[in-house]
């Protein structure tokens, strides 16, 4: 369970889709300006990117590995195509609002990224955690940035105002804005994890690293030293020894 918890986090804050991975920007950026279109958008990927990882975990033996990418991108389409559907039926006004990203959903890169390089090679419940973190990552910052936004340019939450029209600022509501909000976001994530990093902890993928005395506790392997090269230096090591 401490592991289910593990993987549930880690897209959350440590491996945040938008804040640290920084994929799928321009759906985030572009849909923030209200608060009920940032759930509305989050919750639409976390479905798609729920079902379309837990498919492709369950038949990942019968997806031959030369056609995977395509069939990845038919059983994405295939859940977006639903969502979409029940967004027109039941929530039109919001459908309205987001128009083409929410089809986009298709191609989005944290789907892909996610079905490709985990669900594909994980077992079916670290995927169900692995889906609901990252797409619970991507909706709370959505929500999160839609509601500065939301507040300070238009002076309302959810169509309540707020704010008098007087003390708006119109900066907000505005792209330049929600690149603002975004890289404060940014800002405070990196000082969440530097808070909760323990001191002297090292993750757990830097035993063997060549860098292991950085201390920045990386999940890349070999802080982003060529193989190549780890791999000479170890072998050189081996024929001093």
């Amino acid at each position: 369970m401490k592991r289910f918890f593990g993987i549930f986090t880690n897209g959350l804050v440590r491996e945040n889709p938008l804040l640290i991975l920084m994929i799928g920007l321009c759906s985030a950026l572009a849909v923030t300006t209200k608060v009920a279109n940032g759930i509305g958008m989050g919750l639409s990927m976390t479905f798609v990117l729920l079902m379309s990882e837990v498919v492709i975990s369950l038949f990942k033996k019968l997806i031959p590995d030369s056609i995977r990418i395509p069939v990845f991108i038919i059983i994405i389409a295939a859940f977006t195509t639903v969502i979409d559907y029940v967004l027109k039926a039941w929530f039109p006004e919001l459908s309205t609002a987001m128009g083409v990203f929410i089809p986009l959903i298709v191609v989005n890169c944290i789907i892909m990224g996610r079905v490709e390089g985990f669900a594909y090679k994980s077992p079916l419940g670290d995927v169900i955690f692995d889906s609901l973190g990252m797409g619970l990552g991507y909706t709370w910052v959505l929500t999160g940035i839609s509601f500065v936004r939301e507040l300070l340019g238009s002076g309302a939450i959810l169509d309540y105002m707020i704010i008098p029209q007087d003390f708006q600022i119109m900066f907000f509501a505005l792209p330049p804005g929600g690149f603002f909000v975004f890289a404060l976001f940014i800002s405070l994530n990196l000082f969440i994890r530097s808070k909760l990093k323990k001191p002297g902890a090292q993750a757990a993928d830097c035993d063997g690293c060549a860098k292991v005395a950085c201390n920045q506790g990386c999940t890349v392997t070999n802080c982003g030293i060529p193989e190549s090269l780890t791999t000479s230096a170890s072998g050189q090591t081996s024929k001093e020894g």
